[in-house]
């Protein structure tokens, strides 16, 4: 029951988000659904590999890359859903940094 709940909150973020930046667009809460569920697997599966694969970059930059890699993992789940498009990386990385924060004080509060 946990994880449907986590789902749902993410995909409010997630739609709530897109209020606010202009370069982020979803077309309903079905495609923020849908858009949570992606980023949730690709966060899953995808996102430890190229962790571990970008390791001496970024112990170089003190963890900083990981904001690069989750902006990317953010344009790739854009691809994949219709209805959520995201117009270019500087986007997808300032998204990706709301996401966490409000995903992190939403989380906490609950």
């Amino acid at each position: 029951m946990g994880i449907l709940i986590n789902w749902v909150i993410n995909a409010i973020v997630i739609f709530g988000i897109s209020y606010f930046l202009p370069g982020v667009h979803i077309a309903n809460f079905t495609t923020a659904l849908i858009a949570a569920l992606v980023l949730g697997i690709i966060n899953a599966f995808i996102k430890p590999v190229l962790v571990i694969l970008t390791l001496p970059i970024n112990l170089i930059t003190l963890g900083l890359f990981t904001f690069v890699i989750n902006a990317l993992l953010i344009l790739l789940a854009s691809y994949l859903v219709p209805g959520f498009v995201v117009d270019g990386f500087l986007w997808a990385l300032i998204f990706g940094i709301i996401l966490s924060v409000v995903n992190s004080l939403v989380h906490n509060f609950i």
